[in-house]
C-alpha cells in the first residue's frame, strides 16, 4: 500500500513526509483491518512531524481521525463483519489493568498506545484497530463529517468536562480551531454562555455563527468574567492571559499535546482567590462515546475542508499557516 511516513521530523516547509510503500499490516488477534476513507488532520499530526512530540515509532505514519470500513480482522475478533464502518481514534490501547486504568481514568495509563505515534495511523490506504478501542459510527453522516469528531471533538469535550463549566455559565475559547469550533457547539447547546478569542478573523467569524456571544483578538480581555476557559491554542503565553481572565474560583483546561513554555505566574493576580489550571491528556473511551451520543442530540457539525490523501503536506503546511476554519479531511485517492 502506499503511505505517508515522518522521514525526518523537523518543519513542515521542509517536506518531513514522504510518500512511501509499506506493506498492508497484518491485523493482531483482537485487531481489525481498516481501509481508510477519510482522515481528519489534527494538530498532533503537525507536532508528530514536526518533532514536538518525540519520536515513538521510526519512519511512523500519521494519522488518528480515521473513518474506514472494515477489511479483515484477527482471529479473536467478533462481531464485526467486514463492509462495517469503523472510526479510529488518537487512544489505540491500554493494559487496562493498572490503578487508572481500574479508576475508570484509562488516559492516564502508563502503558497507552496512540494511534499515528506508537502504530501507523491513517494517513495510508490501511490501517488498523484494536476492536475494543475502534468506534462504531452514526449512519447516515459522511466521511467526511465524521473524520474530526474522532479526535479534535473527543479531545473538545474531554476539555470542556476538566473546564468544569457550571450550568449556563461563561466560558472562554482560546484559539478556535478544529477542536473549538466543535466544542463550542456542545457549550452553547447546553446554555453556556460562549466567548472566543483567537487570532484568525475566519474563525472569528465561524464563532459569531455558530452561536459564540462575542469573537476578538487572543489577546483581548473577554467582556465578562469567566466561570471556565480552555486553551486550544498551543500558545503558552496565553495561559496567564486566560487566568486573569477568569472570575473567583475559575478553571482554566489546556487542551492541548504540546504547548510552548508559560511564563511566569503571578500568584494574586493569575492563581489567587481559588484558580485552577488545569491540563488534558487524551481521552477515555466513555468520553469518544458521550460526545458522539452528543453529536446526535445537538446536531453537531464540523466545518471542514477536503484534501486528497495525496496532498497530506499540503493540508499539514495549511493547518499550520492558519489557512482555513474549522478542520482539514484527508480523502484517500491513493486506493
Amino acid at each position: 500500500m502506499r503511505a505517508w511516513a515522518v522521514t525526518e521530523p523537523g518543519p513542515v516547509e521542509s517536506e518531513p513526509l514522504r510518500l512511501v510503500t509499506k506493506p498492508v499490516p497484518v491485523p493482531g488477534p483482537d485487531e481489525l483491518l481498516v481501509r481508510v476513507r477519510a482522515c481528519g488532520v489534527c494538530r498532533t499530526d503537525l507536532h508528530v512531524a514536526e518533532g514536538d512530540l518525540p519520536v515513538h515509532r521510526p519512519w511512523v505514519t500519521p494519522g488518528h481521525e480515521v473513518v474506514g470500513v472494515v477489511a479483515g480482522a484477527g482471529a479473536a475478533v467478533t462481531g464485526f463483519q467486514p463492509g462495517d464502518r469503523v472510526g479510529v481514534a488518537w487512544l489505540r490501547r491500554t493494559d487496562g489493568t493498572c490503578v487508572h486504568c481500574v479508576r475508570g481514568s484509562e488516559n492516564l495509563c502508563p502503558a497507552s498506545e496512540y494511534t499515528g505515534w506508537d502504530a501507523d495511523g491513517g494517513y495510508a490506504e490501511y490501517t488498523t484497530v484494536p476492536t475494543g478501542f475502534a468506534y462504531r459510527l452514526p449512519p447516515g453522516v459522511p466521511d467526511v463529517a465524521l473524520a474530526p469528531l474522532l479526535c479534535a471533538g473527543i479531545i473538545g469535550y474531554r476539555a470542556l468536562l476538566r473546564a468544569a463549566l457550571p450550568p449556563g455559565g461563561r466560558l472562554g475559547l482560546y484559539g478556535f480551531g478544529g477542536s473549538a469550533h466543535l466544542c463550542a457547539q456542545v457549550a452553547v447547546a447546553q446554555g453556556a454562555t460562549v466567548h472566543v478569542m483567537t487570532r484568525d478573523p475566519a474563525a472569528r467569524r465561524l464563532a459569531l455563527e455558530l452561536g459564540a456571544a462575542s469573537a476578538a483578538g487572543a489577546y483581548d480581555a473577554a467582556p465578562e468574567l469567566l466561570d471556565s476557559a480552555i486553551l486550544f491554542a498551543p500558545v503558552g503565553d496565553l495561559v496567564p492571559v486566560a487566568l486573569r481572565a477568569l472570575d473567583r474560583g475559575g478553571v482554566l483546561a489546556v487542551a492541548g499535546i504540546h504547548l510552548s513554555d508559560i511564563p511566569s505566574l503571578r500568584y494574586e493576580q493569575e492563581l489567587f482567590y481559588e484558580k485552577e489550571l488545569r491540563s488534558v491528556t487524551a481521552n477515555t473511551r466513555a468520553d469518544g462515546r458521550e460526545f458522539l451520543e452528543l453529536v446526535g442530540r445537538h446536531g453537531v457539525r464540523a466545518t471542514t475542508h477536503s484534501y486528497p490523501l495525496s496532498q497530506a503536506p499540503q493540508a499539514l503546511r495549511d493547518l499550520k499557516a492558519g489557512r482555513f476554519d474549522g478542520a482539514a479531511v484527508l480523502l484517500n485517492d491513493l486506493s
